[in-house]
């Protein structure tokens, strides 16, 4: 029985290529190549600048503190999604304030957000999870002549659009992943985007302990290291040029199970708005009897994975709050098989054994 991975991704020969080129020039570490890889991504997305980070989670921590979010400030950040947005306000020494998500979408309710805001409100960051973007024309309403700035977490929204045109442009300053369950992968990885010049001198600041030379004659600002290597950087830059046929070959899945769970009673799709230009990153659906539905489908060789737990559940974030709607994902999401390099086989097997499964149980 061949096992079906949950996301499937791939490195291959020009990855291995653009980074053996890379070692054998010398260029190992932060430069030419990360300064390449920041260009093309900036030119990409239509913003000034771009700054590669370890992470798509370090990128959050340094655009809050890039804008001096800290102790006595309040960020609000969605109950639904991965929690590396509240941690990165953790850290800096903020209080998260958590919001609900819409009642047929896991994206930040900017109605709920309205209702949060207070005097200590210094940021909001709306997470476009699985490439959905929430409504950030009421967002920048909200916060119009307050002194609150928006974060766009877009680690999971790479090269996703609205209306308005690419997710993560449209805030204050934009961030996004780079992992290897992302639509291009350099192993570990993140960026961030501003068009604002200040912001991006402060960033470059902070990712190397405050200076802009090693060299130096003075410790300008905090800062760290969170530099990034020209050995990923090559990677990245390879994967850069998949990009095309992986957006393709996602929409190819989404549609496959789009069409297969139409009418099928106990599982729902969580839609992406593809038409305006989301990406399907991932598959989520909302399923009746979910943990009997994983157990049958890892019987047949078939890996999901269940939606992450709300964040007002852990003991990370102390609130009093009611999250109605974030339940409903929580309790009944999943994750589909599904990846930028999945095979499309491997969907109308899962597709047969959902039918399979909930025309039993029906």
């Amino acid at each position: 029985m061949n096992k079906i991975d949950w996301f499937k991704t791939s490195v291959g020969e020009q990855e291995v290529e653009s980074i053996r080129k890379a070692v054998l020039s010398g260029r190992v570490s932060m430069g030419s190549i990360t300064q390449e890889l920041e260009s093309n991504l900036s030119k990409a997305l239509g913003v000034r600048y771009c700054l590669i980070t370890p992470s798509g989670s370090v990128a959050l921590f340094l655009a809050l503190k890039a804008h001096s979010i800290g102790p006595g400030d309040e960020v609000i950040v969605p109950n639904r999604g991965w929690v590396a947005a509240a941690h990165a306000v953790i850290l800096t020494g903020a209080k998260v304030v958590l919001s609900d998500c819409l009642p047929d979408l896991p994206i930040i309710d900017a109605k709920d957000v309205q209702v949060k805001i207070t005097s200590k409100t210094k940021a909001i960051i709306p997470l476009h999870l699985n490439g959905r973007s929430a409504d950030m024309r009421a967002l920048k309403k909200l916060t119009r002549g307050k002194g609150i700035i928006i974060v766009d977490d877009a680690c999971q929204a790479l090269f996703s659009k609205n209306e308005d045109g690419f997710i993560g442009t449209q805030g204050n300053i934009g961030c996004f992943s780079l992992g290897m369950a992302k639509l291009m992968a350099t192993g570990q990885g993140g960026f961030v985007v501003t068009s604002n010049e200040k912001i991006y001198h402060r960033l470059k600041m902070l990712r190397s302990h405050g200076v802009v030379d090693n060299f130096t004659d003075s410790w300008n600002q905090w800062g760290f290291n969170f530099k990034f290597t020209d050995i990923q950087a090559a990677m990245g830059l390879a994967q850069l040029k998949r990009v095309p046929q992986r957006i393709k070959h996602l929409k190819a899945i989404y549609n496959i199970y789009q069409k297969g769970l139409t009418g099928l009673n106990g599982i729902r799709l969580i839609p992406v708005d593809i038409k305006s230009g989301e990406i399907p990153l991932y598959i989520e659906v909302l399923a009746d009897g979910r943990d009997a539905l994983i157990k049958y489908l890892g019987e047949k060789g078939i890996q999901v994975r269940p939606s992450t737990p709300d964040l007002d559940l852990t003991s990370n974030f102390k609130t009093n709050g009611e999250f109605p709607n974030s339940r409903i994902f929580s309790k009944k999401g999943i994750y589909l098989p599904s990846g930028p390099e999945q095979p499309l086989v491997n969907i109308r097997i899962v597709m047969a054994e959902l039918k399979s499964f909930y025309n039993e149980v029906g």
